[in-house]
């Protein structure tokens, strides 16, 4: 309850303070605009480091993010370089999606300071965003099969990260 003996609302109950989703040079505008409305329906800030293979103004990612963009926090990064000095300084751990990993993310325990960072779909992330990552995750899939859509990846991901931190009640 809050000071006025009100019961919180659904908006009022905690959600992750810092956890953050992180898009790398996206190229989907569809998949992006997505994931942008679930950080809007969750509460959690998107990141998307540039470039994107495609503008903003896309009808496309206007569409599948639907009015949802205007309720989402969006932070853009000119650069890997650029995203890189920004997380050093605000002492964040980077948490790696990708296929490369063997490291399950059900078995990776999330902090409220993670970002979780996906990479591009059609290219994942160069070798030096591995190099950096403080863990890198892996959804594990059948064999013989390749990957799933990354925001079908970011909504299991951001759920299993919710559920541990006690984002949502």
């Amino acid at each position: 309850m809050d000071t006025s003996g009100n019961a919180p609302s659904a908006r009022e109950k905690k959600r992750p303070a810092e956890m953050r989703i992180v898009l790398f040079q996206p190229d989907i505008p569809q998949n992006t605009g997505t994931i942008l409305r679930l950080c809007a329906c969750l509460g959690l800030e998107a990141h998307i480091v540039e470039p994107a293979g495609f503008p903003v103004s896309d009808r496309a990612f206007r569409r599948a993010g639907m009015d949802y963009l205007d309720q989402v926090s969006i932070v853009r990064h000119e650069s890997w370089q650029n995203f890189e000095l920004w997380r050093r300084q605000e002492g964040l751990r980077l948490v790696l999606f990708t296929t490369q990993s063997a490291m399950p993310y059900l078995e990776h325990r999330f902090s409220e300071r993670d970002i979780l960072m996906f990479g591009r779909e059609s290219a994942g992330v160069p070798e030096t965003v591995h190099a950096a990552a403080d863990a890198r995750l892996v959804i594990p899939l059948r064999p013989g099969l390749r990957s799933i859509n990354v925001a079908m990846a970011v909504a299991m991901v951001a759920g299993e990260a919710i559920r541990q931190t006690g984002g949502q009640q």
